[in-house]
């Protein structure tokens, strides 16, 4: 059945749906829920904690007035428990009418995510729920109303055996106890109970994972002969030296693998992993020495400009003492200075091209290319880094680099077709940052603290969510942040303010004041979150923490200490358990793997890797020995004498991956 023929779906649905990349039923069938919410049971009010989704029952007792506050309009009520005395408060955002819906002494059950005002727990804007039971909760597409959603893909069900015949062998599923696809699939979307959810979200994350890393070596194995580079010992010694600080042994040790990876025919296809502030850039501009002393271009691509500009202000001092020229290429730049760089680039004059996804445009040309490395690797998608391939006469030499620290198993799902490095150390010097939870009512506290940090040459940071408010949720947003603590709390010290979307040179200029310490505070979204080194930056406060992931705050918090500072940072949220690990430890591999095991798989994930993202059931997935598995399923196929089971996961990566692929041999 085409999508246009499903009830309830007419022309602007239809567009919205295609929008969203859902071209058709077996899409649909496919755009899994990120999350259930758990009506089966109420919590018990004394249970409750800040961060928390919970479905609660109780009988209201007070209904207040419309208030407006900030030019939104309040409604707040109290609903008691059951049986006892315990309250929670009832926040209604920019729903005046709940006022006159809500009764005094009617019984509700509510669902929605418990915060703290004025130290008492509340619920903003909760849900009322009608039924019991597990309800799917699904990414929001634009034009699409989530019910209408939920309705379109019931009917959709009923085509799901033309849509998804079964594609893993019997045998293996019985090895690795898993149910029939299909079963799971009506499971995921709408479960019977939580047990018969588990067992359908294994199957689909098993079998997700499972293509995905078959794909990586299908994708791997596909690499033929590449450029070898004949680089020489006394060229890394010679790099080192010239350095003005001492190279740690991690560093050293990862170069020495590089540099043996490149004196091979084979194709160097590496991943270098490690912490904030572990010294990866220096490293990657070694790589760049040890290319172009051999006669070799590299190119090194980061995600934004910002630490495109970043790299090229440190290559221009690294590697223009070795005599090796570099520039820079970005989409932001004025026509001449593009046709510049552009001729240039194909003149191999410029041996080191930094840039963004500018380096991708089909206007560049490159002169001897030997060398590939991209910054910030999750930020980036299979199809970028082969279209950067493609441009090099022979198959380049490949370098991939990420500060998201992720544990092993992950790495073998998503750098499955990479070696990997691992720099586990930090230069000397380097004190660990002091992190600590801030509530509410300590906020004036930590003010007092930061403007005398300020006073004394310090500057900070102040992180937040948003960066418009949004009327259904109490949290901050970087614009009103920006005009309330400029006219409030922080009105004595200079202030800045950058976001993602805004315009180029008004961020980069911020950015540019902040590190030339003229702004004090720099108020801004995540856009900071990676390539922004200000080493005289002590202080990091994030507000309402809770609403990020671990992994997350521990990028953010990789913005301060990086120099010899004592630096701090400020989660601004109630004290939970989550958060308290960000106390415990400054090891991003350990935060990292705590996020793993608590928030699942699909946290760690964070983008896409090619499309929409392979492995959405991995977003459902709290189970990290699952990738272990899946890992050894593949090795234990592709291994066997019985080809059987290797040629149908060879069958199922077509179909799911045929765009990448399409070029590939299976072999």
């Amino acid at each position: 059945m085409e999508l246009s023929e499903l009830p309830g779906i007419g022309a602007k649905r239809l567009s919205a749906l295609q929008k969203a990349g859902i071209l058709s039923t077996r899409d649909l069938l496919n755009y899994l829920p990120y999350a259930y919410k758990d009506t089966t049971e109420s919590a018990a009010f004394c249970e409750l904690e800040p961060s928390q989704d919970a479905c609660v029952e109780g009988v209201i007792t007070h209904v207040g007035k419309v208030s407006s506050f900030s030019g939104k309009t309040q409604v707040r009520a109290t609903l008691k428990e059951l049986s006892g005395d315990r309250k929670l408060e009832l926040v209604y955002i920019n729903q005046p009418w709940i006022a006159k819906q809500l009764t005094i002494g009617e019984r509700l059950l509510l669902y929605g995510r418990i915060s703290v005002r004025q130290g008492k727990l509340c619920m903003y804007c909760p849900e009322h729920v009608r039924t019991r039971g597990l309800i799917p909760k699904y990414r929001r597409i634009p034009g699409i109303q989530s019910q209408v959603l939920l309705n379109i893909i019931q009917v959709s069900l009923k085509e799901l055996d033309s849509c998804f015949p079964e594609n893993l062998p019997e045998k293996l599923r019985m090895r690795w106890q898993l149910c029939e696809r299909n079963f799971a699939l009506r499971q995921i979307h709408f479960p019977d109970s939580r047990s018969s959810l588990q067992i359908a979200i294994r199957r689909v994350t098993f079998e997700q994972t499972l293509l995905f890393q078959a794909a990586a070596a299908v994708f791997r194995g596909s690499n033929g002969k590449g450029i070898r580079i004949d680089c020489r010992p006394e060229w890394r010694e010679e790099y080192w030296d010239t350095l003005s600080f001492k190279a740690t042994d991690a560093q050293k040790r990862v170069l020495c693998e590089i540099s043996a990876d490149l004196r091979t025919e084979k194709p160097m296809a590496r991943l270098v992993q490690g912490d904030v502030g572990c010294g990866k850039t220096a490293v990657a501009f070694g790589a760049i020495v040890l290319a172009a002393k051999a006669g070799w271009q590299s190119v090194l691509m980061a995600p934004t400009e910002i630490l495109a500009q970043q790299h090229y202000e440190t290559a221009k001092t690294v590697l223009t003492a070795m005599g090796i020229e570099c520039g820079l290429l970005t989409g932001n730049m004025k026509a001449s200075e593009k046709k510049a760089a552009l001729s240039k680039i194909a003149s191999g004059e410029w041996k080191a091209v930094i840039g963004t996804h500018a380096l991708l445009s089909s206007a560049v040309r490159y002169a001897g290319l030997g060398l590939i490395i991209t910054d910030e690797q999750h930020r980036f998608g299979v199809r970028q880094r082969k279209a950067l391939e493609d441009k090099a006469e022979l198959q380049p030499n490949v370098l991939v680099m990420s500060a998201t620290p992720i544990p092993r198993t992950m790495s073998m799902v998503l750098y499955g077709d990479l070696d990997i490095s691992v720099i586990d150390e930090i230069p000397a010097g380097r004190q660990p940052v002091i992190t600590r939870i801030v509530p509410e009512q300590k906020r004036e506290d930590m003010y007092r603290f930061l403007i005398r940090e300020v006073k004394n040459g310090k500057q900070a940071y102040i992180v937040c969510p948003l960066v418009e408010e949004n009327e259904n949720q109490e949290c901050k947003s970087a614009q009103e942040e920006y005009a309330a603590l400029a006219m409030g709390a922080l009105k004595t010290i200079r202030l800045g303010l950058v976001w993602g979307s805004q315009n180029d040179d008004e961020k980069q200029t911020a950015i540019t004041k902040f590190k030339d310490g003229e702004t004090d505070v720099l108020i801004a979204t995540t856009v900071i979150e990676v390539g922004v080194n200000v080493p005289n930056a002590t202080i990091m406060i994030v507000e309402n923490a809770d609403r990020f992931g671990l992994a997350q705050l521990h990028q953010l918090r990789g913005r301060v200490g990086r120099g010899s500072l004592q630096s701090w940072c400020f989660l601004m949220a109630e004290p939970n358990e989550r958060l308290r690990e960000m106390i415990k430890t400054n090891d991003g591999f350990r935060i990292a793997q705590a996020d793993l095991e608590q928030r699942g798989p699909g946290e760690l994930l964070g983008t896409r890797q090619h499309g929409r993202s392979p492995l959405p059931a991995l977003a459902l997935s709290n189970d990290g020995k699952l990738l272990a598995e899946t890992a050894s399923c593949l090795k234990e196929i592709m291994h066997s004498e019985d080809r059987g089971e290797w040629i149908a996961i060879q069958k199922a990566v077509r179909e799911v991956y045929s765009e990448i692929l399409r070029t590939t041999a299976m072999n």
